[in-house]
């Protein structure tokens, strides 16, 4: 983010041998400052340990003892950021007990024991340093093997959604089915030509899905590397990568996948446990916006998450996400697996420009889509903000996928793994995201000259909401957004100018204007849509599904319509100016009182750092 009105960093009354050099292990930060020279000059000169430029936000990743920060934070023109966790966006089986996810959601470590990954949706808490405890429960020591295509026996028949312990060319997954991508894969459009970049945890290739010359990089930026990506000790990444753009065939000759033509670029910033520093995950970025003309690169996908501490334009990650968007990628992120709570969308799915996507279950019937719900651990919004997320919802339950039987999350909740296949079930709306990727490239092969903004307005126009047998919303703007994607309809449709309005990314990253959203919530607790037109500030906008009381019988299923007619048009993701002004910025507890909002290191200059803590693994929750 470009500051304001960023004065030369004075440090001239700053002693330069009054201290010593920050150790190895001190604590970890991003200094930001009008460049990165700036932000690396200031660091030299209380003798910090530069361990990492961040161009894309004029920053460095540096280890700082607690006077050295103190000094930074005293100094003009500089901001410094505690380094936090980060994790990925994915559910799995509620069958493992307490004591196993305390065990394995304690641990980050600094090697790799596996070498395969999978995709994991997850909370984290505010850290200074990377944690680099020791694993507690027994290392995955087997090898990973390609899964060897034999002789099919006569019994082997391919089930409705749920596979049979053979190999992958009987299985049959449905998310494409569900989305319609399997009949623009019919009529030829497969991705082609586009490519996906998918920062996560790595991939472990499987020959089966084909992806062969299809990965055109690899980036390794954990730890500060710079290497290439030698596997997925994890899975996540995995399991993503194959739902967005596996190249996987059945007998039948349907792919596994969304987009199984797409070229890939593979970034790993997430360790073996599923956690990333934030310089991790921003580094990733950066490398992907510096090589996005080389690969041409125009998808990005973020199955990760953390909880919001600032507003979204102040939030390191937020900014770097941002200017991806600004640099003409699209960016999908999985809006997170802490619902069905209200204002639960993590960062970076809570920036307003980015397309956030929630989490749908077809309830183990993929052919009966009356039955189809939204998954009740999908996150919801508004955002602290006011803006309303999730914009889309996409298949992200009982999600099958590649994963080698060697990955970290393949060993803890083996009865979720398909041990003939090299194939794993997971919910979560990092899955629902990578369906999104897919789709999205599909629009961009269709239609390359699409914006970021209007392949987004065209996924608006062309969602299906849930209805109910009346034809009223089943769910609220802040829970489903614009609805279901529809690959076809998105591929198809001419919309333009209807996403973003309001909203400018370039004014954003400089710092001359920032926006909000027209949710509020009423002294009832009730969250709506404000008629920011009104003569009367804070007047609740008319419409079917504008108004939420928090509550909704999440197991039940309905109907996802395309010909619902939205009165209003878009005018929920409409975006003003913020302004502390705004009349419901002053009379609502909620749009002022943010826990955050009291004491974050992030913009208190006072405040000592926090202690070091490990980042959880997002409390896992069954599949649905």
């Amino acid at each position: 983010m470009r500051l304001k009105s960023l004065l030369p960093v004075s440090l001239a009354i700053l002693s330069f041998a009054s201290f010593a050099s920050a150790p190895a292990q001190a604590p970890l930060y991003i200094v930001q400052a009008s460049t990165t020279s700036a932000a690396r000059d200031g660091v030299l000169h209380v003798r910090g340990r530069i361990e990492r430029d961040l161009p894309i936000i004029h920053a460095v990743a540096a280890r700082l003892d607690t006077q050295q920060a103190a000094r930074l934070r005293a100094a003009a023109g500089l901001r410094l950021f505690e380094d936090r966790q980060v994790t990925t966006r994915a559910s799995l089986l509620g069958g493992l007990t307490n004591s196993l996810t305390s065990a394995a959601s304690s641990v980050v470590s600094t090697t790799d024991s596996t070498l395969a990954t999978n995709p994991l949706v997850t909370t984290v808490t505010s850290v200074s340093t990377p944690v680099t405890s020791a694993v507690v429960s027994n290392p995955v020591v087997s090898s990973v093997t390609s899964p060897v295509v034999s002789t099919l026996s006569a019994s082997t028949a391919t089930q409705d959604g749920s596979g049979v312990a053979a190999l992958t060319l009987t299985y049959e997954t449905n998310y494409p089915m569900e989305v319609g991508a399997d009949t623009l894969q019919q009529a030829g459009i497969t991705g082609k030509g586009v490519t996906i970049a998918v920062l996560d945890s790595g991939l472990w290739q499987d020959l089966a899905q084909n992806y062969g010359s299809r990965i055109l990089a690899t980036q390794d930026v954990t730890n500060g590397g710079s290497g290439p990506v030698t596997g997925d000790p994890y899975g996540h990444g995995t399991h993503v990568t194959s739902i967005a753009a596996g190249g996987a065939q059945n007998l039948a000759g349907e792919y596994l996948g969304v987009a199984p033509q797409a070229n890939l670029v593979i970034v790993r910033a997430f360790d073996g446990y599923g956690a990333a520093l934030y310089s991790d995950v921003i580094a990733g970025i950066n490398w992907i916006v510096a090589n996005q003309a080389k690969y041409n690169i125009r998808v990005l996908n973020l199955s990760l998450g953390a909880p919001p501490q600032s507003y979204y334009w102040n939030d390191p990650l937020a900014q770097a996400v941002m200017a991806a968007w600004q640099a003409g990628i699209v960016v999908v992120v999985a809006a997170g697996n802490e619902g069905p709570d209200p204002m639960t969308i993590d960062v970076p799915g809570n920036v307003p420009y980015v397309i956030t996507v929630g989490a749908l279950t077809d309830n183990y019937t993929p052919y009966n889509f009356s039955d189809d719900r939204l998954a009740s651990f999908s996150s919801t919004g508004p955002t602290f903000e006011g803006f309303v997320k999730p914009e889309l919802i996409a298949p992200g339950g009982h999600m099958v996928a590649s994963m080698s039987s060697s990955s970290y999350l393949a060993n803890i909740d083996p009865d979720s793994m398909l041990i003939a296949e090299q194939m794993f079930t997971m919910s979560g709306t990092s899955q629902a995201a990578a369906v999104t990727s897919g789709v999205v490239a599909l629009m961009l092969q269709s239609d390359p000259t699409l914006t970021p903004d209007n392949v987004k307005c065209r996924l608006l126009a062309s969602g299906r909401p849930a209805v109910t047998s009346t034809g009223t919303l089943a769910y609220s703007v802040f829970q489903q957004g614009a609805g279901l994607i529809d690959a076809v309809a998105a591929v198809n449709s001419s919309a333009v100018g209807c996403a973003n309005v309001g909203l400018n990314v370039s004014a954003d990253l400089a710092g001359t204007e920032h926006f909000g959203g027209p949710a509020n919530q009423d002294a009832n607790g009730n969250y709506y849509i404000t008629n920011m037109q009104s003569s009367t500030p804070g007047t609740a906008q008319a419409g079917d599904g504008l108004t939420w009381s928090s509550a909704y019988p999440w197991n039940q299923g309905y109907t996802w319509s395309a010909g619902y007619p939205w009165s209003q048009g878009f005018a929920w993701t409409h975006a003003y100016e913020w302004s502390e002004n705004y009349a419901w910025a002053k009379n609502y507890a909620w749009a002022k009182n943010y826990a955050w909002a009291k004491s974050v290191p992030w913009w208190n200059t006072t405040q000592s750092p926090s202690a070091t803590a490990s980042a959880p693994i997002e409390p896992w929750v069954p599949n649905q």
